[in-house]
């Protein structure tokens, strides 16, 4: 990887298409870390270090070197690839790891959108010397940390000039226990009941001492367990007895955790397929279809890269979505106008009984079109959509609007 010049501000997506490739990004940061020992004064060039080594799951070195480039600057810009910029993007952003924002600039990675990045705080949640832009995207996710900038952002962002995407108020509602509850009773769409559960109350249960379904009316196992605020599947367990509980529990130190039924979502054949659609303004896209023989599916590791047969599955629902979001029209209206998000990303299934099973909705979630052409060739089309999609609504968001009589 080069930088040109070597200390611009380059965002995530270049590290991320270097990690999809199979090549080792310790070169990488090493070669970033030497240009920043060289030049301090250089904050996207610490920022660009900050990225690689989060990006290598260096989480604390990363969260480190991220706060160093914030001491000297909260902005920095992505000019877009393709020229002349359609679009000034302003994107607020709150420090943290990966997960923390929505990666824009992976589905924007070769776009006529300029991406000016904002990094705001409980302290300063909205700059007063904010640059000139187009339309303003929140970015931050629905974490305990992010919370009291998105409450300070809600008055601030209230009569915003300029147009403003996925409102600071609705971010929440991608928390699993809101959106579970947000999304029950919508005919065709199931999404299990979610608990927030405390450590002790777990104990009770693995030890015996209380019946799941008399702490929490309609569990049973098996269950999903994960630990509150968790990512990529971290801590995630399935787990089918109290006994499993117990050994859970001894591996699991977290406090506070999430609960919820399993539901075998396996087709005919024993395989599971977890499908990722975008909605960008309520408009459905493919993104990604990954199939496994374990529920518990993400794409790097389920085999799709080694398995034909997986991709031309793949395949067959990009080139086939139509009649999956024709299918499903209902479930995905009532997702965009119970989210009241613009744009949101869902990781889903289909039943053997016809539902749209979810399993998450978050508008930060990865979206891109990294993945080699040689064995996907069919990618590069279907994500152009989802890009060309986001565009068009930036375009949308601009145009002028008819004057009231």
């Amino acid at each position: 990887m080069t930088l040109n010049p070597e200390h611009d501000f380059i965002g995530l997506a270049p590290f991320l298409r270097l990690s999809i490739a199979g090549d080792d990004l310790r070169p990488v940061a090493q070669a970033l870390l030497e240009r920043a020992r060289q030049a301090p004064d250089t904050p996207g060039l610490w920022m660009n270090l900050a990225t690689a080594f989060l990006t290598l799951g260096e989480r604390a070195l990363g969260l480190d070197i991220q706060a160093q480039a914030l001491q000297q600057q909260h902005r920095f810009t992505l000019p877009a690839r393709r020229q002349p910029a359609r679009c000034r993007l302003l994107v607020l952003l709150a420090a943290g790891d990966l997960a923390e924002n929505t990666p824009i600039d992976c589905l924007l990675e070769d776009s006529q959108v300029e991406l000016i990045y904002q990094y705001v705080s409980a302290a300063d949640p909205l700059p007063a010397d904010l640059p000139a832009h187009d339309a303003l995207l929140v970015g931050l996710s629905a974490t305990a940390a992010s919370r009291p900038i998105l409450d300070a952002l809600v008055a601030r962002l209230a009569h915003w000039p300029k147009p403003v995407i996925n409102a600071p108020q609705y971010i929440p509602n991608v928390e699993r226990e809101t959106a579970s509850a947000l999304l029950q009773g919508v005919p065709g769409l199931q999404i299990p009941a979610t608990w927030p559960v405390d450590r002790a109350t777990l104990a009770a249960i693995a030890g015996g001492a209380q019946p799941i379904g008399d702490a929490f009316p309609g569990c049973r196992f098996p269950v999903i367990l994960r630990p509150l605020g968790a990512h990529g599947g971290h801590g995630l367990a399935r787990l089918d007895s109290p006994a499993e509980m117990v050994a859970y529990l001894a591996a699991e130190p977290d406090p506070h955790f999430y609960l919820s039924n399993f539901i075998d979502y396996s087709g005919p054949d024993g395989q599971f397929r977890k499908l990722r659609v975008a909605l960008i303004d309520g408009r459905p896209f493919a993104c990604h279809m990954g199939v496994s023989s374990h529920w518990m599916i993400h794409y790097v590791n389920a085999g799709m890269y080694e398995d034909a047969a997986k991709r031309a599955e793949e395949l067959a629902f990009m080139e086939g979505f139509a009649a999956f979001a024709a299918r499903h029209a209902g479930a995905l209206a009532a997702i965009h106008q119970r989210s009241q998000l613009d744009y949101v990303c869902i990781d889903c299934a289909e039943t053997r009984d016809g539902e749209l099973l979810i399993f998450e909705i978050d508008h930060a979630m990865v979206v891109h079109a990294m993945d080699p052409e040689d064995l996907f060739p069919y990618k590069q089309v279907h994500m152009q959509k989802v890009k060309q999609a986001f565009e068009d609504y930036l375009d949308r968001l601009q145009a002028p609007r008819p004057t009231p009589v």
